[in-house]
């Protein structure tokens, strides 16, 4: 695969930008060679400056869950930009989208239109602590929830500790109001609570942790959550960036019916336009500015245009049978490759949610972010090289999970399920 004009943006992009990109796994830090530059997408493919054509399981990252360029979405957000981009004030297309999300989701009540995940999560966090005068949180290894200040902690040395800055520039102040748990560690979460419990705000977790891994955890663990968390009079936050609307119509809430207070929401709601949204129970939100004292703004939130692709990516998910195919589309593609491992032998598994998938290279199930053998990642490192000169896309860290969209056909899927069962041969040499 040549990848010459994409090598050579990527030389003139260090000039522009720190490491020559606007977010650090583009980079391809993690994988061989210089990071595509894609020029345009059609439903399940991608085609870079190069003229090489791949069918893609990035989705830029999860909101692409109706394909690229979708016709629907397209033509939303021509018919709003025809009429302008932003107002800067309320239109009927925040209001539409609003109503369609609270109508079909059992625990939104309310809910604030931002402008990505990680405000997204800030603003909930902020508002959590505003509404409980609490200052401190609990958060999961092997969860993200942005790049906040006091979300870019990682865990400590002891079960349940403080947390340590995990980027510079956040001061350690900000790092001392997080305590960092192990996921499903249910004895460490209650021994946090006893101690901190009157001044901790809230909770705050990836229901289905899918940004270091796909770390699956039971029913059980996240019913326990929800308890300790009312017996200690501590908010829960959902974190569904990557899950809302991906796992079903009301995301991972609704697949595990489990409450939380408070909800984080991206990606798909967008339609692959930039936005966010945090909601949840009305007394809670009714503390949002200018109702309330907890104050949050932001000039292009719930952006006309932004709104518009957002309700018709919405429109399409709630048609009837839309997450049940996308379901058996991606259970048919994982089995293509289960099968595979288990007839090698391979020391490996795969993990599926929904239309998420992971490959865990390891035998042992793993939901918790220190099980992952770093040096699993060179694997990945040969797999991704090995995809990319087949025409298989997967995003340029083996951390990060795929997504398959309504646009993956069957075929598209038994051909990438091949070549990725080819691929695992040529990293395993067997």
């Amino acid at each position: 695969m040549k990848r010459n004009k994409s090598t050579a943006l990527f030389e003139e992009a260090k000039k522009y930008f720190p490491g020559g990109v606007n977010s650090p796994v583009r980079a391809f830090k993690s994988v061989h060679g210089a990071p595509l530059f894609i020029k345009n997408a059609n439903g399940c493919h991608i085609y870079d400056e190069d003229d090489n054509e791949f069918i893609d399981f990035c989705g830029s990252w999860g909101p692409m869950i109706h394909g690229h360029n979708n016709p629907a979405i397209r033509e939303a957000v021509i018919n709003t930009v025809e009429n302008g981009m932003s107002f800067g004030t309320p239109t009927i297309h925040g209001n539409k989208l609003g109503q369609l999300m609270i109508e079909n989701h059992r625990y939104l009540e309310k809910l604030r239109f931002v402008s990505s995940g990680t405000e997204a999560v800030m603003s909930a966090v902020r508002l959590a602590r505003g509404f409980t005068g609490r200052s401190m949180i609990v958060k999961f290894d092997g969860c993200y929830h942005g790049h906040a200040d006091s979300l870019m902690v990682k865990a400590g040395s002891g079960l349940a500790t403080f947390g340590t800055s995990s980027s510079a520039g956040v001061p350690e102040a900000f790092a001392n109001e997080t305590i960092v748990i192990n996921l499903n560690d249910l004895q460490g979460l209650e021994d946090t609570f006893n101690h901190y419990g009157s001044n901790i705000a809230c909770v705050i977790i990836e229901p289905v942790p899918a940004n270091n891994g796909l770390l699956l955890q039971d029913t059980s663990f996240l019913v326990w959550l929800r308890k300790l968390c009312d017996d200690f009079d501590i908010l829960l936050i959902f974190d569904e960036v990557i899950s809302g609307y991906r796992v079903g119509a009301e995301g991972a809430s609704g697949y595990y019916s489990v409450a939380p207070d408070l909800l984080t929401f991206g990606k798909i709601i967008g339609g692959g336009l930039p936005v966010g949204a945090f909601g949840g129970r009305a007394d809670i939100m009714s503390f949002i500015s200018p109702e309330g004292p907890v104050y949050q703004a932001g000039t292009l939130s719930a952006n006309p245009v932004a709104m518009s692709a957002g309700l018709a990516s919405l429109k399409a998910c709630l048609q009837n049978g839309f997450y049940e195919l996308l379901e058996q589309k991606t259970d048919n593609f994982v089995a293509q490759i289960s099968t595979h491992i288990k007839m090698k032998e391979y020391p490996m598994h795969m993990v599926h949610i929904g239309s998420i998938f992971w490959m865990a290279y390891s035998t042992d199930r793993i939901i918790s972010a220190d099980q992952i053998n770093p040096a699993s990642m060179g694997l990945f490192k040969e797999l991704h090289a090995y995809l990319l000169d087949n025409g298989v896309y997967l995003g340029p860290s083996g951390y990060e999970v795929g997504f398959i969209s309504a646009a993956h056909s069957y075929k598209s899927l038994e051909k990438a399920a091949s070549i990725i069962c080819d691929g695992l041969d040529h990293i395993f040499k067997k």
